[in-house]
C-alpha cells in the first residue's frame, strides 16, 4: 500500500482539484430551492413540475450509481471524472438556452448524470493514494465541501441574480466546469489497472445481489428512499418555497434563510465529526445513535407542520439539524458487510438516497397540486405534502426498528413490499 501513497505536496493538490469539481456538484444540486420563483413564474411551473426539475438531477445521478462503481475500478477516477464533468458541462449550457419545461428537465437529467462521480472518484482515488488516516480526513473534508457548494447555492446565487439573470449564471458554472475538467487532466495521477489488479480482484467477489438479498439492508430500503431520500428533497428544494410560500418570506428573505440553514449545517457536521467517536466510545452503535435520535426529528416536523405559517428558517433549520443521525446510517451499512461486499454495499445504499430524493421531490409536489386543485389553501397543500413525508418517515423507522411481519408501501405504480421477520442486528454486528 506504501508505493500508492502520493507525496504530501501532490496529495494536497489532489484534495483540492477533487474539491473543486464536488463543490460544483453540490451547487448545481441546491440551486433550484433557490431559483424555484423565478423558474416557476418565467416558464409557469405547478408544484409537480418543480418537483420533478429538481428530482432530474437526482434521477441522472441515481442512475450511474451501480456502473460507477465498475467503471471507476477499471478506468480510474481522472478518466471517468473528466469525462463525466463534459456530460455536465452540456447539460448546464443547455439548460441556460432552454426554452421550455422539456428542455430544462433533460438538462437537469445531464447534469445529474454528470456530476454523478463527483464523490466517488475521489473516494476510489483515495483508497490507493492516501493512508488510511488522510483518507478519513479526506472524506471528513469532502462533507464540507458539500455543504459550501450548498451555502454558495443559496444567498450568493440570489444576489447575483438581479446583474446577470439565472442563465448567465448557469452559463458562468458551465466555464467553471471545464476549468476542472482541465484541472482533473493536468493533477489527478493516472491509474495503473495492473497495479490496482490485486484490489481489483478482491472487490469483484460477491455480488450486487448479495447486497439486496441481505435482511439488513431489506430493512434499511424504505429508510433510504424516503427518511434519507425525504430530507434531501426538502433540503435541496422544498425549505424554499415553504418559506416562500407558506411563511410569507420574499425571495431574498427565503436564499437568506436557506444561507444560515447551510451555515449551520456546515458548523454541525464539523461538531458531530469531532464527538461521534466519542459517543460511540461510550457504547451506542450506530444503529442505537439511529434509533435514539431520529424521533427527534419526527417531533420537529410535527411542529413545522402544526405550526404553517408561523414555521420559518428556525424551525427548518431545526429540523434539518435533528436529522443529522441519518448520517451515521451509511457507515451502519458498510460496517454490516465483509469487506469484498461493503463498496457494493455503499453504493447501492446511495442508489437508494438519490433514487428516493428524485421520488420524494415530485411526489411532494404532486400532493401540492391535487390538494389545491380540491381548493384548498397553498398553506394547507404544503402541510398536507409535508405530512405525507413525516407518514412515509414513521412508516419507515418502523420498518427498521419495529418488529413486524412485513411492510409495504403503495402509491399509484409505485409498490415496494418488505419481508422483516424475527430479524434482530446486535452492536457486534455495527
Amino acid at each position: 500500500m506504501e508505493n500508492y501513497i502520493l507525496p504530501k505536496r501532490q496529495a494536497i493538490t489532489v484534495f483540492f482539484v477533487f474539491a473543486f469539481g464536488y463543490f460544483l456538484s453540490c451547487l448545481l444540486r441546491a440551486i433550484t430551492a433557490t431559483l424555484s420563483p423565478v423558474l416557476t413564474l418565467e416558464f409557469e411551473l405547478m408544484a409537480a413540475d418543480l418537483g420533478l426539475l429538481a428530482g432530474g438531477y437526482f434521477l441522472g445521478f441515481a442512475s450511474m450509481q451501480i456502473p460507477l462503481g465498475y467503471l471507476l475500478d477499471k478506468f480510474g477516477p481522472k478518466k471517468i471524472v473528466s469525462s463525466f464533468l463534459l456530460i455536465a458541462f452540456i447539460g448546464t449550457v443547455s439548460f441556460a438556452l432552454a426554452q421550455n419545461f422539456s428542455g430544462l428537465l433533460v438538462s437537469r437529467i445531464l447534469i445529474g448524470v454528470g456530476v454523478s462521480a463527483c464523490l466517488m472518484a475521489p473516494l476510489t482515488g483515495y483508497r490507493i493514494w492516501f493512508a488510511e488516516n488522510q483518507q478519513q480526513r479526506a472524506n471528513s473534508w469532502m462533507l464540507m465541501i458539500a455543504s459550501l457548494g450548498f451555502l454558495s447555492s443559496t444567498l450568493p446565487i440570489q444576489l447575483l441574480l438581479p446583474a446577470f439573470g439565472w442563465r448567465w449564471i448557469f452559463g458562468g458554472i458551465a466555464a467553471l466546469i471545464l476549468i476542472s475538467i482541465f484541472l482533473m487532466l493536468a493533477f489527478i495521477p493516472k491509474w495503473d489497472h495492473q497495479k490496482n489488479e490485486s484490489l481489483d480482484n478482491q472487490t469483484s467477489k460477491g455480488s450486487l445481489a448479495d447486497v439486496w438479498k441481505n435482511k439488513f439492508f431489506i430493512s434499511v430500503i424504505p429508510m433510504g428512499l424516503f427518511n434519507y431520500g425525504g430530507l434531501m428533497a426538502i433540503q435541496t428544494l422544498w425549505a424554499g418555497p415553504w418559506m416562500v410560500r407558506v411563511a410569507g418570506y420574499t425571495p431574498i428573505e427565503s436564499a437568506t434563510g436557506l444561507f444560515w440553514i447551510n451555515i449551520t449545517m456546515l458548523i454541525s457536521f464539523f461538531l458531530w465529526g469531532y464527538f461521534l467517536p466519542k459517543i460511540t466510545n461510550l457504547g451506542f452503535s450506530a444503529l442505537k445513535i439511529l434509533k435514539l435520535g431520529l424521533p427527534v426529528s419526527f417531533l420537529i416536523m410535527l411542529m413545522i407542520i402544526i405550526l404553517g405559517s408561523k414555521a420559518g428558517a428556525f424551525y427548518i433549520t431545526l429540523f434539518i439539524l435533528s436529522s443529522i443521525f441519518l448520517s451515521v446510517t451509511q457507515p451502519a451499512v458498510g460496517l454490516s458487510f465483509a469487506s469484498h461486499l461493503a463498496g457494493k454495499a455503499l453504493t447501492s445504499f446511495n442508489l437508494l438516497i438519490f433514487l428516493g430524493t428524485f421520488i420524494m421531490q415530485w411526489i411532494m409536489g404532486l400532493v401540492i397540486d391535487l390538494v389545491k386543485n380540491f381548493g384548498y389553501t397553498e398553506i394547507i397543500a404544503f402541510k398536507t405534502a409535508f405530512s405525507f413525508f413525516l407518514f412515509l418517515s414513521l412508516i419507515s423507522y418502523k420498518c427498521r426498528f419495529i418488529k413486524i411481519d412485513s411492510c409495504s408501501f403503495s402509491k399509484s405504480s409505485l409498490w415496494i413490499r418488505f419481508k422483516v421477520s424475527n430479524f434482530r442486528f446486535s452492536n457486534n454486528k455495527t
